[in-house]
């Protein structure tokens, strides 16, 4: 549902519809799935698809983050820097952007171990 969610919202094989995207985003988070919690996020930060809603751009992004999805930390830490959506805390920020950078180190370490991408360096 978020795979074709995301086809949806930018009209990859199919006619663009943001709406359909929110709709199918939706089904998604209620199944609890992180990817799907920032996308619709996003729709929400946007306005793309549903009403602009800070507010609820932040919950959900909130869902993400909880499960060590780093876009989802990412886009918090963004909402905490701004005061978008909640109180400015720029620790708080700081917290979550350094939750995403430790995702992407894990990530990029994995990489660097099979070679995906990178030359194989176990060493890395």
């Amino acid at each position: 549902q978020a795979a074709l969610g995301g086809c949806f919202a930018v009209g990859a094989g199919v006619v663009q519809d943001e709406e359909e995207a929110v709709k199918l985003y939706r089904q998604a988070v209620g199944q609890g799935f992180a990817a799907a919690q920032h996308a619709l996020g996003q729709c929400y930060a946007e306005g793309n698809g549903c009403v602009k809603n800070d507010v609820e751009a932040v919950r959900l992004y909130r869902l993400a983050a909880e499960q060590g999805f780093a876009g989802g930390q990412l886009s918090l830490g963004q909402c905490y820097l701004c005061g978008t959506g909640v109180a400015q805390h720029h620790e708080m920020a700081a917290r979550f952007f350094t939750q995403a950078v430790a995702e992407a180190q894990m990530a990029f370490g994995i990489c660097c171990m099979l070679g995906i991408g990178v030359a194989h360096d176990v060493a890395d």
